[in-house]
């Protein structure tokens, strides 16, 4: 039988366990900066993922570094107001509502925003939707997750530009419909760079 020879060669053989200098640098990954592990609900997944999206891409493109200045987002740390609900229609003069047609309370949070995670506000420039209800200084709210089809009213950006339009689909072809006729149809071509921001659930305007 053969015996195993136990002198040393001169070198060690490690495993397992830390290595001084081993793994990457601190603040060299994709983000350029640390990162930690957390726990966030569901709902804000596809959110988060597209906001950290948008600043890696913003590192190399200064374009997507700023939203444009009449995009808002909801406040999600506001307090809920619930008011009045009255039943009844409001006629000429308004005569002081009774207790009996009181109906419920309202929030409007919860009315206007169905997926706070997926929504977001527009401040309307233009008069191009007037016959739509929706005037210039409007506040449209957006939710990315409705199904954009024919005949509902997007916020889409065209050729680099944020815009308020009616969807239509014709034989294939894609056009966003003004609801003016001082303004021309936009077609959507092969050679447009245009993306779907979300779909106009609610407008909310100031009388």
């Amino acid at each position: 039988m053969r015996k195993s020879s136990n002198k040393s060669t001169g070198s060690t053989a490690s495993h397992g366990g830390p290595r001084p200098g081993a793994g990457r640098p601190r603040g060299t990954g994709l983000y350029g900066e640390p990162t930690v592990p957390v726990r966030v609900p569901e709902s804000l997944i596809v959110p988060l993922r597209d906001l950290l999206q948008r600043r890696v891409d913003g590192a190399a493109d200064t374009r997507g570094r700023e939203l444009p200045d009449n995009v808002l987002v909801p406040d999600f740390a506001a307090e809920r107001l619930e008011l009045p609900l009255f039943s009844h229609r409001v006629a000429a003069g308004f005569p002081s509502p009774a207790d009996d047609h009181l109906e419920n309370s309202l929030d409007l949070n919860e009315y206007l925003v169905k997926k706070p995670a997926a929504t977001f506000f527009v401040r309307v420039e233009g008069q191009s939707m007037l016959g739509a209800g929706i005037r210039p200084d409007d506040i449209l709210v957006v939710d990315r997750s409705e199904k954009a089809v024919d005949g509902k009213i997007v916020v889409a950006a065209v050729d680099g530009e944020l815009t308020v339009k009616r969807l239509r689909t014709e034989r294939a072809r894609v056009y966003l419909m003004p609801e003016n006729p001082d303004f021309p149809p936009i077609e959507i071509t092969q050679d447009t760079e245009f993306v779907i921001w979300g779909v106009v659930t609610s407008v909310i305007h100031k009388v």
